[in-house]
């Protein structure tokens, strides 16, 4: 063992050995318990971020700890590769996505190398690989053959200059990214899942999901939104046309004071036909995004469409508004306006001077209908018969009549829609149809699997190559012309399967080979942001539901539990130019001060010491330069030293602030261990632990020393919370460094304690373990010892420490037998002369005694 701690030596070394001797490559083993460990995959930017570092290592270090429990463990690796990204980049570059995703996935493959994770590489996937797509194109038809696949017309952000489809994140200030053209609604072809065929099923089985964050079920529930109410259909007057709406409050129904349908609704266009005002809005809706977290956030308008309905119980006609907020696609793509109880209705009826009708009050209190809704539920007014009632009550007598009246359905609703899997982009696997002259569409023949994306290609940043290549557009099918479908798949698909695909990776007779996945399916343990907790983990349930109905799994859910890390963040740093725009600085590029309580009292650029602005802690950007290369870190500290601080500085579902001085700690607490380890060994026999013959202090660092494996196996395994966990190591470090190592058993109980800091730390420190459990005479592999078991004799203690106090001052501590009774303890402590100087001649009041720890005398 070298005396100085050298992570960059130490760290190639071991490595390089792990690769050679194959250590994390798995296969099934029935006679063992399995554990598949697995972190929400890599897009392949280019460079890892400390992000990437925190996730990967929280993998890791549960992939290792629960290797070390004698378990079966799969923890594979691999690169959601198609995307949006490669293609901008691409441009930019002068490059085809292909090549620049390749060269960047092995850059990444070599950064987490150097970090020393535990992947089975030879698992390794790619979603842009052929092999894999393959089976993804395989199974869309078998889902179209089984009807769970459609196509219909759908809105989508249209360039009319470069003729083309764009990605929301395309539309910048309702223009597009290149053309600056302001950006229509257009309905083209598409291709969708039939999800909601499974709400009910994903909503009950959420229930199922004990491992999951509540947060995270909480916003899926929500997301498939499943609500209870009434179809309701009004006859428009004068004319033949029919408007349903769908409402879950029935018991507002006599609210009603207008109706809004959508810019596509066959009623707002008939009215365009003879009204400008209402084409011209019509045509302003279709510049406007249709992101319901923009619909909700923007300014509510409309146009009278001059139709009117008959509001079915009073009689009443009700206007007809064509309203920007409302969508096609989304429900009927029409609304009762209920203004006195709904607040977005409220402010539409204000902006325009429509009636507002009150028709619940308060069941205690009072409400001002002036101003604003009044949202809750409560008791009917202005509701003729059904006056007084509640809303249960009111829901049902009011959706009774309706569909007595045969103008009401009740029925249950999603706020989910069918999933929408076409994109009009060219990196992506393509969609496995193929497009007939009669605009019919039928499956790609499974021998024609897998319509393979051609990767030599030119970017021009407007068409697809798809669509420019003739080529490969056009085929035949039985003997007549046919083109293969343009559109490829929402990224969502390659990412909704892929953890099933690591357990047969190379298979090539199916999509799965099904022992195999039945054997490490479903996933023990899933890692990942919580900014993925509603459409990847909704679309990966889903998938599974639909791999299980194929026959290829046996499971109902893909992963058992789930943990949502938080985000890295950083401090920033800027100037203003004279514009006022601010130029950002690497924290790296900064010398700063802070005072006691934390705080930034300077803030020096290193390049020119002249000062700069700190603006906070932020989440780690490109945009304000705040990000924090891994890889500067581990050429400086190590590896090691890396993953200790990220498992040290926060619990993981919180947020991590990057901290210098907290990985500089972290790196002198290994180079003390390492030194600790390097001077015991130094001098350490063969001593073999005798517990008989320990002395009391030999006992009392032997139960610390049990203390500690008892709680780092808690924290590590049942809590997960490595922060913790490292801190009871470092504070039994701590003591072995002043314990002595004199004696015979000294030294064994210095060899225990050791040998168990070094497998405990090891998930979290891997390289460093490995060389001090050499150090300390083993010849075995680590990765594959046992987890140091708790010897419950050594957690018994023979001995306590008493606190004596003489009214609330300590007087004296005393070593007792545990198993004392107060009134021998009481003995002792008078007659210690600390005690009997501040006790004789006085009236004793009482004597208070917490076992185990302190006896108080008060006396007077």
């Amino acid at each position: 063992m070298e005396e100085q701690y050298q992570p960059n030596v130490i760290e190639a070394e071991v490595q390089a050995r792990w690769e050679k001797e194959q250590t994390f490559h798995v296969t099934e083993d029935p006679s063992k318990e399995k554990f598949y460990c697995l972190s929400m995959f890599p897009y392949p930017s280019g460079n890892l971020h400390m992000g990437h570092v925190r996730n990967y290592t929280l993998s890791d270090v549960v992939s290792r700890y629960q290797r070390l429990q004698g378990k079966n463990v799969l923890h594979p690796i691999g690169w959601d590769a198609f995307g949006l990204p490669a293609e901008n980049a691409a441009i930019q570059n002068k490059t085809a996505p292909a090549k620049w995703t390749y060269k960047n996935i092995d850059g990444m493959r070599t950064q987490l190398k150097t970090l020393g994770f535990g992947y089975d590489w030879h698992r390794e996937i790619a979603t842009c690989h052929p092999e894999y797509y393959r089976w993804e194109q395989w199974f869309f038809t078998r889902l179209y053959e089984k009807g769970l696949v459609y196509k219909k017309n759908a809105t989508v952000n249209w360039d009319p200059v470069d003729q083309t489809v764009l990605a929301n994140e395309q539309v910048i200030d309702g223009r597009g990214w290149r053309s600056g053209a302001f950006v229509e609604q257009k309905e083209i072809p598409q291709w969708f899942v039939r999800i909601t065929d499974y709400a009910d099923e994903l909503l009950e089985d959420l229930d199922q999901l004990d491992g999951w964050p509540e947060q995270v079920k909480a916003m899926q529930r929500n997301w498939i939104g499943r609500s209870e109410g009434v179809e309701i259909t009004f006859n428009v007057n004068d004319s033949d046309d029919q408007v349903a709406v769908y409402t879950t409050r029935p018991d507002t129904f006599y609210g009603v004071t207008y109706m809004a349908v959508s810019a596509q609704h066959p009623l707002a266009l008939r009215a365009a036909e003879n009204n400008t005002q209402v084409a011209e809005f019509i045509a302003q809706c279709k510049q406007q995004t249709v992101a319901e977290a923009d619909l909700a956030t923007m300014e509510k308008l409309g146009v009278d469409t001059g139709f009117t309905a008959t509001h079915p119980l009073t009689g009443k006609a009700i206007p007809i508004w064509v309203a920007n907020f409302v969508l096609m696609h989304y429900g009927t793509g029409a609304v009762m306006a209920v203004p006195a109880h709904d607040q977005r209705d409220w402010e539409f009826a204000h902006k325009y001077q429509l009636p507002i009708t009150e028709v619940i009050e308060p069941l205690e209190g009072t409400h001002d209908i002036t101003e604003s809704a009044f949202t809750d539920h409560g008791r009917l007014i202005n509701s003729g018969d059904f006056n007084g009632l509640e809303f249960q009550a009111a829901f049902d007598a009011i959706a009774d009549k309706l569909e007595s009246l045969g103008i009401g359905e009740r029925q249950v609703n999603y706020r989910l829609r069918d999933w929408g899997v076409s994109r009009q982009r060219y990196w992506g696997a393509p969609i496995p149809m193929l497009n007939l002259p009669n605009g019919d569409s039928v499956p790609v023949p499974d021998d024609h699997l897998p319509v393979r994306l051609p990767e030599d290609v030119v970017m021009d940043g407007v068409n697809s190559p798809l669509k420019s290549d003739t080529e490969w557009r056009q085929t035949t099918w039985n003997g007549q012309p046919a083109e293969h479908e343009t559109d490829t798949f929402d990224t969502f698909m390659e990412s909704s399967w892929y953890y099933a695909r690591y357990c047969s990776p190379r298979y090539e007779n199916g999509m799965l080979n099904p022992e195999q996945a039945n054997y490490w399916l479903p996933v023990d343990q899933y890692i990942g942001g919580i900014e993925h907790a509603i459409l990847h983990l909704l679309y990966s349930r889903f998938f599974h539901k639909l791999l299980r109905d194929t026959g290829l799994v046996e499971s109902d859910e893909p992963f058992k539990k789930l943990l949502c890390q938080g985000m890295v963040l950083a401090d920033s740093f800027y100037r203003e130019d004279e514009r006022g725009g601010k130029t950002w600085y690497s924290p790296l590029d900064i010398d700063f001060e802070r005072d006691e309580k934390g705080g930034m009292t300077q803030a020096i650029l290193k390049s020119d010491g002249q000062p700069v602005v700190h603006a906070g802690v932020s989440k780690m950007s490109k945009s304000k330069n705040n990000g924090i290369d891994p890889q500067v870190m581990v050429d400086k500290y190590g590896a090691d030293t890396v993953r200790l601080f990220m498992m040290f500085a926060a619990p993981p579902e919180l947020t991590l602030e990057w901290s210098d001085s907290g990985v500089e700690g972290a790196h002198r607490f290994l180079r003390r261990l390492w030194r600790l380890v390097y001077e015991f060994q130094t001098h350490a026999g063969t001593a073999t632990l005798d517990v008989a013959a320990l002395t009391s202090e030999q006992k009392a660092l032997r139960r610390q020393l049990h203390r500690t494996i008892e709680k780092v196996t808690d924290d590590m395994g049942r809590r997960q919370h490595f922060n913790t966990a490292i801190a009871a190591i470092m504070e039994l470090s701590n003591h072995l460094q002043k314990a002595p190592v004199a004696s015979e058993q000294d030294k064994a109980v210095m060899q225990e304690a050791l040998e168990a800091i070094t497998i405990m730390l090891s998930p979290i420190t891997p390289h460093i373990g490995e060389k001090l459990w050499a150090a300390l005479g083993h010849t075995t592999d680590l990765n594959f010892e046992s987890w140091p078991s708790v010897d419950s004799s050594a957690l018994v203690e023979d001995e306590k420490l008493i606190v004596v106090q003489v009214n609330g001052k300590v007087r004296a501590r005393l070593t007792v037998p545990a198993d004392i009774d107060q009134a021998s303890l009481e003995t002792r402590a008078f007659a210690e002369s600390s005690v009997a100087n501040f006790t004789e001649g006085k009236t004793i009041r009482k004597v208070i005694y917490v076992p185990g720890k302190l006896l108080n005398i008060v006396a007077n």
